[in-house]
């Protein structure tokens, strides 16, 4: 019973473990398991199947298949080893140790001599010596092809094929045996570059596509940096200078006993005044969510980090004509909701729907890639200990809205939010305060 639930267990982290991986990790461990696989394919089929016929031609055809076996399964076992530094050099990110080859190349001498002495001794005949042949470069070349270019790859791939050919026909392997050869090593050939190198290929431009996205994101993220920084520097930079000089001014002419240092000192003080007001007004022009920049800066942002966004009913009535209160309420929804479509599962899809009914107008946000993940801090109901959706029950609340959130199927995520029409901001005009989200504002997403 304990050992049925640790494989239970076990088989149940390797899925958890898979749903936790983006789609690009899982199109990496496919492709890596595939290669993989192929080296121990050939080493169980066509290298293991044509050595049972030396069980029957005597001791030493057994002993040179039995080792002709080992050296296979060995050499498998390396070439998976050697995949992935195979991978890193195919992708530049570090160079194959050229040490990791000295082995796997004495192992291919040695198989190859092997075989050579199964067709001397007749230990294995007719087409399981074609299958052997079929499957002696296959775990040495998988590897290979990646670390070296396609021309020097078929160089030395056609030189191998000339030595095997020529051993054999030393020993006596009749033509028809040989041109099987020919064919059995031609067609291995062109197996492993077709499949190896392509799919590597692919899977570099994948990788590339994901680290531009990244980038993309990253100067997202900077360029708005730099438009906060402008805006605060137009702001303060003139009033700042008109004090510093102001400030000198009374100090000369407080030295000099002149009361009109008095009046400088009042009007740097009034200066003063008015930047604080002023930065209040640009900090709080920043932080307040306006619905149609929200939806713009949402947009830009997912498909910025590769999430095709689509947006639908914000330039109808349910967008532009619905009161300012509830523009600004679900801003914050749409600012919240992007953000965490980035942050949690693996979304490649965003949608985000306004529609007005009779007395409230309705916000969908819907994205595909929620896996096991619950974005907002977990299912309707469960904050999960986040305060993202929290914050938002708590905004939407004291505007007499609602807010819920679920997974829709088995790969979709949706959160829905209702505004009703008659929603008036406090009597300060402002909504009221809740708990803050928990995230950054959407064009902000290094923020989170």
């Amino acid at each position: 019973m304990k050992g049925l639930r640790g494989v239970i267990g076990r088989v149940r982290g390797w899925r958890r473990g898979w749903h936790e991986r983006s789609k690009l990790q899982r199109i990496d461990l496919y492709t890596r398991v595939t290669l993989c696989s192929i080296t121990w394919f050939f080493a169980v089929s066509w290298g293991l199947l044509p050595l049972g016929e030396t069980l029957d031609e005597g001791p030493v055809a057994m002993a040179l298949g039995g080792a002709f076996l080992a050296a296979n399964l060995a050499q498998s076992v390396l070439s998976n080893r050697n995949l992935t530094p195979a991978f890193d050099d195919y992708r530049g990110t570090e160079p194959f140790p050229p040490g990791r080859l000295r082995l796997p190349a004495v192992l291919q001498v040695l198989m190859t001599g092997l075989l050579v002495a199964l067709a001397a001794v007749e230990g294995v005949k007719d087409e399981g010596l074609v299958l052997l042949v079929l499957d002696l470069p296959v775990a040495f070349a998988i590897p290979y092809v990646l670390i070296v270019p396609v021309r020097r790859f078929l160089l030395h791939s056609a030189a191998f094929s000339a030595t095997v050919l020529g051993l054999l026909a030393a020993v006596g392997v009749p033509g028809g045996l040989l041109f099987g050869a020919v064919v059995s090593l031609a067609v291995v050939t062109l197996l492993v570059l077709t499949s190896a190198r392509p799919s590597v290929w692919s899977l570099s431009v994948m990788w590339q596509a994901e680290e531009a996205r990244d980038m993309q994101a990253r100067l997202a993220v900077a360029e708005e940096r730099l438009r906060f920084g402008r805006d605060m520097h137009d702001v303060l930079g003139r009033n700042l200078s008109v004090i510093a000089l102001k400030s000198e001014l009374a100090v000369e002419l407080a030295q000099r006993q002149n009361p009109a240092a008095m009046d400088q000192m009042v009007e740097v003080q009034r200066i003063a005044r008015a930047s604080q007001q002023e930065v209040r007004d640009v900090v709080r022009g920043y932080r307040e969510a306006d619905l149609p920049t929200e939806l713009m800066g949402a947009q830009g942002v997912l498909q910025a980090a590769g999430i095709t966004c689509t947006v639908e009913g914000a330039d109808g009535p349910a967008g532009i004509g619905a009161p300012a209160a509830v523009q600004a309420a679900l801003g914050w929804v749409v600012r919240e909701t992007a953000t965490n479509v980035l942050r949690h599962g693996d979304p490649r899809h965003c949608w985000i729907r306004l529609a007005r009914t009779r007395d409230a107008v309705v916000l969908e946000v819907e994205n595909d890639g929620a896996g096991a993940t619950r974005p907002l801090g977990g299912a309707d109901g469960d904050d999960g200990g986040g305060s993202g959706l929290a914050g938002l029950r708590v905004r939407l609340g004291a505007l007499g809205g609602s807010i819920t959130a679920g997974a829709v199927g088995d790969d979709l995520f949706r959160v829905t939010a209702t505004v009703p029409l008659t929603a008036r901001p406090d009597t300060n005009g402002r909504l009221a305060p809740p708990p803050e989200p928990s995230a950054a504002p959407s064009v902000l997403p290094e923020e989170r």
